[in-house]
């Protein structure tokens, strides 16, 4: 019976497999610090295969600052943490699939990576600037295991998380250098395969972010450069030159298309084609009869005999054959067709339900402007988004919901049900757009917001307020911002559209599950167990912490396993015992003592895709076999865990 480790992933290991695969003479073997043998990558033999030239020293373009292999190798450490839920802060529980986590963001994206790899599909991040006023994260990178066990990641040298990184510091840029890198290689890794990340910037770094992310994401997958204008031109400047513009960097992943489609487009609703609205593409392109000959000829109107030529410079976008399909299937529309088209030649019918890459494939996708529409707002349309809501100013500079909308929008026209990563959400603005944009246009995306709870300073307005950290404004925003949505989608709806029967229908998710950075649920012997004698573990009642409840445990194996922490789950009782059904099979879990075996028999019945116990829930490997071989007769397919 396999044991959960309890620890996030150990990249460096596995970029050692992925190497061996392919490599299998690059590998080889050193001591650690302990003495004991490590499998380690020799570069030289690695760049030897990799050039059909000797290889020696040389040249070559690369971007590198003080201390950015250390960065790496705390990107790529693994952690003994956990997320620990708070259901007293959360809003709809047990309803809800959106996450708002609090803790340092590096440790949540490790955190992250099992559950939600390759699952998120955008991420918007408005980092810390580095003008010398804000602060930055201090990764330490020296700290001991027995330390970092227990730190759960707020200091500096004053035991402080964060840090003022003025330019007097002789590592100004370095250490921003620093703190970006491993969050972005990290954060990559989350994004689907189409998935795209925003990062705002302003002038300060714009030009160490681009190369940071030249290198994480590949050059080939820069996608724009945004200009946004924060604010109208000030007069009392430096050099007489008002800077006006912030810049939101963008990449993919690796197959991102941005599409303003069914944003801006107008669908007709016609009779002919009740409940399937529709639009039009022009049916030409822009290549000559010489390079497209086969579409090159005149199309017929069956219906008048109306002849239309193509141009040897424009032909059509298909050819005689595939014409006559798209006619059949009802995709051509003809002048004269509608009364209210407009149109001089014939033109494809696109249906808002097709899959626009298919078509996007023969007509081209229409395309998004780096110049932001006026429509997005400034500086004080944020200021004024979050004073609706609070009636006072106690957040700095948010960024506007329209902004966030927008962005959205043009990266999930199409996957509605897409989620959306902000791993420095401050105001949680990211959020409130999601859930707006939902209402308006049906969606059911997701959020996850992530931020580390950074105290308000004691003599501001937030903390006079009552709001001791960023975390506290960022869940209350969303509270409020959720509580407005709600009260106008009621005001504008019908009751038909609010019930279904006497069943009241969920309109759009304004909840959050909250979720907190905390070490491990386990004892220092779960880890390292040579180092306890028997007397020592007989002395041990439990490997697990004494103030960990069975919902810890529970998102601590959710995180381990890869299944995504907004799913539902209930509790019920078997034979006395607690038994915990996630997303009905998905995950059982029974962390109880000494587990029966009806228990177990209930639990094999059920036939769940995973399952899950303490060690202690048997009292000796009899026990185990047991359980294993009830498990092979009755749920062949199930796999089984302890921890």
């Amino acid at each position: 019976m396999e044991k959960l480790t309890q620890e996030t992933v150990n990249f460096t290991e596995k970029n050692i497999d992925r190497i061996a695969a392919l490599f299998p003479s690059a590998i080889t073997e050193t001591k650690d610090a302990d003495g004991k043998l490590k499998r380690v990558v020799n570069f030289h033999q690695l760049r030897q295969l990799l050039s059909d030239e000797v290889v020696d020293g040389e040249e070559c373009y690369e971007f590198t600052w003080v201390g950015k292999k250390q960065s790496i190798i705390e990107g790529n450490r693994p952690i003994r943490k956990t997320l620990r839920p708070s259901k007293e802060e959360s809003k709809n529980w047990d309803s809800t699939e959106n996450l708002y986590i609090e803790g340092d963001n590096l440790d949540v994206l490790k955190l992250l990576q099992n559950s939600y790899l390759n699952k998120v599909k955008m991420i918007y991040i408005d980092p810390p600037y580095n003008t010398g006023n804000d602060f930055i994260y201090r990764d330490n990178f020296k700290v001991s295991k027995e330390d970092y066990d227990e730190e759960l990641g707020l200091f500096d040298e004053e035991e402080n998380r964060l840090f003022k990184n003025t330019e007097t510091n002789g590592r100004y840029h370095s250490d921003w250098c620093s703190m970006m890198y491993p969050r972005l290689q990290l954060a990559r890794n989350l994004l689907t395969d189409d998935g795209v990340i925003f990062i705002s910037i302003d002038d300060n770094e714009v030009h160490n972010l681009r190369k940071i992310c030249d290198e994480v994401f590949g050059e080939e997958h820069f996608v724009a450069t945004f200009p946004w204008r924060k604010r109208t031109a000030k007069s009392d400047v430096p050099f007489g030159v008002s800077q006006d513009h912030e810049w939101i960097l963008c990449f993919g992943k690796s197959g991102f298309i941005a599409n303003i489609e069914g944003g801006t487009r107008k669908y007709y609703h016609t009779n002919d084609l009740p409940n399937r609205p529709w639009r039009i593409h022009d049916l030409t392109t822009q290549r000559s009869a010489s390079e497209r000959p086969n579409s090159f000829f005149t199309i017929v109107n069956p219906k008048t005999g109306e002849e239309f030529p193509a141009s040897p410079i424009r032909t059509w976008a298909m050819t005689k054959d595939t014409f006559k399909d798209y006619y059949d299937e009802n995709r051509i529309v003809f002048p004269g067709d509608y009364d209210f088209l407009n149109i001089s030649k014939p033109a494809f019918r696109y249906f808002k339900d097709d899959d626009i890459k298919k078509v996007g494939e023969m007509f081209g996708y229409v395309p998004v402007s780096t110049f932001l529409p006026q429509e997005v707002g400034m500086s004080q349309d944020g200021t004024k988004d979050f004073g609706d809501l609070f009636n006072s100013k106690i957040f700095s500079y948010p960024k506007p919901v329209l902004l966030l909308s927008y962005l959205i929008k043009v990266t999930t026209n199409f996957t509605k049900n897409a989620i959306i990563l902000d791993f420095f959400s401050g105001s949680a603005t990211t959020a409130h757009a999601v859930m707006q944009l939902n209402a308006e246009d049906g969606g059911n995306r997701k959020f996850i917001m992530v931020q580390l709870p950074e105290e308000t300073d004691p003599k501001s307005e937030a903390y006079k307020a009552g709001y001791k950290n960023i975390c506290e404004i960022g869940k209350e925003r969303i509270r409020r911002a959720g509580k407005k949505i709600e009260e106008e989608l009621k005001a504008k709806s019908t009751k038909s559209d609010l019930f279904e029967g006497d069943k009241e229908v969920k309109m759009v998710d304004t909840g959050f599950r909250v979720l907190k950075v905390d070490s491990t649920n386990m004892k220092d012997v779960y880890f390292s167990p040579s180092q306890y004698n028997q007397q020592m573990l007989l002395d041990l009642e439990s490997n697990i912490k004494d103030d960990r409840t069975d919902i810890d445990l529970l998102y601590g194996v959710l995180l381990e396993w890869g299944v995504p922490l907004s799913l539902p789950h209930i509790t019920e009782k078997i034979d006395g015992k607690d038994v915990h059904f996630v997303n009905d099979t998905d995950l059982v879990a029974c962390f109880e003592e000494h587990v029966p075996e009806e228990v177990i028999r209930e639990i094999a019945r059920r036939k769940p895709l995973r399952v899950v116990f303490r060690d202690s829930s048997f009292r000796n490997s009899p026990d185990k076999i047991n359980v294993t071989e009830i498990f092979k007769t009755l749920s062949p397919e199930t796999t089984i865990k302890v921890i």
